[in-house]
């Protein structure tokens, strides 16, 4: 192959990079992407110059300043930044992170109100605002001077603020629509340095700020918000992992090793190990405890915070244990084992289902479904939902349309995920407009859950070496998928089940190679039994190859995605 004679790449690496369209030219960025080759002049964002101009003079004229993040780890990474940004630089800055059952998502005219009264001249929401046009609208008047920086779909009509930065605006034609709040956030405490270094704040008393610093919070937000890594999202959580593994953040190093984490971090890491312990203060806990861990840098301070996010956690998950079970049931009996009639989107609901869990249960439900979900926690005549969605099915705009359309009292979001507020007496012509508004992007047909396999392996070949090179390629997550690859005609050897519905195997090929391999929740559909049944059938298996470490030792294990008889009947 060109690409392996001309960047002396082995030609599996070669393979996955073609795979992913990477051309010739375009292979040393995509392996070594860094900022200075794709971080782009924050001013290009539509009113980025004008937040710049106002928090440099709220900076300078020592005003109080406000954050107002969201309570997921996006937000609270975007609160912790800006926060950590602004003090370094003198400013006069606090946060605040509203209740997410008491006050809802977004900024609120009382809290925003409160923090007028409290002394705050500007206000920056972050990763919320843009839809939030009665409060802001309320602030304006009250004299606030309010900031937004979000990502979320914006409508044609903007909120009532001095500057709303977001590369979603339906006017802004930024190419770099896949940002999450934080990258958003990042580039404005650039466009602000740069500014104030321009204009002679930093001294030897007060020195510049180095903002490579917090790229851990970059990567952190970026990963857990399920954006592409791609382009400056990629170049982002490349960095910021780095950063990350110097340990440098006092909050996330205690969080690291309340979980265990004993490795390099990875993209993986950031998602299933720190994201979720970072959201579980919003979801079922105190709304502001990741905010304040990923702020602080009091090392007791810090101890205590990450051990409640850990047990909060451990909370969230029985609880959305609980009400999967329930919206499972449900959808079973209304739709019946063989599922017919299932609509383009599912929407269950329950009196009292906890809103801190409803995401998670929605991105279970598409898993399990093929399509995207709704899951809405009623309380009384008024719910609040969450919804997931699946690819090619834009949901943030089904669900403002279906705002302005009057079904909704509140909502919006992006195109995998939104969230709303219905009345009760609404619920059924929400459905009704959702399937109709969806079903012709899921299609005709019902959704297929499709697996892209890169390429065959038989457990033998499944080595470190080509672990190590394939990380070459990383990080992976959303818009860079992890490589899967497909072990035709093997046998489990061993089998036992683990954790939470996790089932834990040996697979030994025809040729006597053996590969460690682990299943997670499988024991939710039939690729649990297969594993564990004691006849040992023959399987085809598709999954990732991963390094698992564990106590300096290094070893490959095989995530199992989906599995088939050899007969040809999938299993999960």
């Amino acid at each position: 192959m060109a690409m392996a004679q001309r960047h002396g790449l082995p030609e599996a690496i070669c393979r996955l990079l073609a795979a992913r369209e990477v051309d010739l030219e375009g292979v040393p960025d995509f392996l070594e992407p860094t900022l200075r080759k794709f971080l782009p002049d924050p001013s290009h964002l539509k009113d980025m110059d004008v937040a710049i101009e106002r928090m440099v003079k709220a900076i300078q004229a020592g005003e109080r300043i406000a954050v107002f993040g969201d309570y997921d780890v996006d937000g609270a990474t975007s609160s912790a930044l800006l926060l950590r940004f602004l003090r370094s630089v003198g400013a006069n800055v606090g946060i605040y992170i509203p209740d997410r059952r008491k006050e809802g998502y977004g900024p609120n005219t009382a809290a925003l109100l409160k923090l007028k009264e409290e002394g705050a001249t500007v206000v920056v929401t972050v990763d919320c605002g843009v839809t939030a046009h009665e409060p802001l609208a309320e602030a304006s008047r009250a004299g606030l001077d309010v900031i937004v920086v979000d990502h979320h779909q914006a409508e044609i009509t903007l909120p009532s603020a001095i500057a709303v930065i977001d590369p979603n605006r339906l006017d802004d034609e930024s190419p770099h629509k896949q940002l999450a709040a934080v990258g958003v956030s990042f580039l404005l405490a650039v466009g602000v340095n740069r500014a104030l270094r321009g204009l002679g704040w930093y001294s030897e008393s007060r020195p510049e700020p180095d903002l490579r610093r917090w790229l851990d919070l970059v990567a952190l937000g970026t990963v857990a918000d399920v954006v592409p890594l791609t382009g400056v999202n990629r170049a982002l959580v490349r960095q910021g992992l780095r950063v990350m593994a110097e340990r440098g953040n006092a909050g996330l190093a205690a969080l690291a090793d309340i979980a265990r984490l004993r490795e390099p971090p990875g993209a993986y890491h950031l998602g299933f190990l720190l994201g979720p312990r970072v959201n579980a203060g919003g979801r079922v806990g105190q709304a502001d405890l990741g905010a304040r861990l990923l702020a602080s840098d009091d090392p007791h301070e810090v101890g205590a915070l990450a051990l409640r996010l850990d047990e909060f956690n451990a909370e969230r998950r029985a609880i959305e244990r609980a009400v999967l079970d329930q919206a499972v049931e449900h959808i079973e009996r209304t739709y019946g084992p063989e599922r017919q009639g299932l609509p383009a989107a599912l929407l269950v609901e329950s009196e009292g289902w906890h809103v801190g869990v409803i995401g998670i249960v929605a991105s279970r439900l598409v898993e399990r479904y093929g399509r995207p979900a709704f899951v809405i926690g009623m309380d009384g005549d008024v719910g609040k939902g969450s919804g997931r969605s699946v690819r090619g099915v834009d949901l943030g705009a089904a669900v403002i349309a279906a705002r302005q359309s009057g079904l909704l009292i509140n909502g919006g979001g992006h195109a995998m995920a939104a969230g709303l507020t219905v009345a009760r007496d609404q619920l059924s012509a929400l459905a009704k407009f959702l399937d109709e508004r969806l079903a012709p992007q899921l299609g005709a047909a019902p959704a297929i859950r499709e697996l892209g396999i890169d390429a065959a392996l038989t457990p033998g070949a499944a080595t470190q070496d080509l672990v190590t090179m394939i990380e070459r390629a990383g990080p992976f997550g959303a818009g860079n998928a992890l490589p899967r690859f497909a072990l035709t005609g093997v046998r489990v050897d061993y089998a036992q089940p683990v954790g939470e519905g996790h089932v834990r195997c040996t697979l030994v090929g025809q040729e006597k190679g053996r590969v460690d391999a682990i299943a997670f929740r499988a024991s939710q559909t039939p690729l649990g039994p297969a594993l564990l049944d004691r006849a040992k059938p023959i399987l085809h298996v598709a999954g990732a190859l991963r390094l698992d470490r564990y106590n300096g030792r290094e070893s490959v294990r095989l995530q199992i995605d989906d599995a088939a008889s050899a007969a040809g009947s999938v299993l999960s």
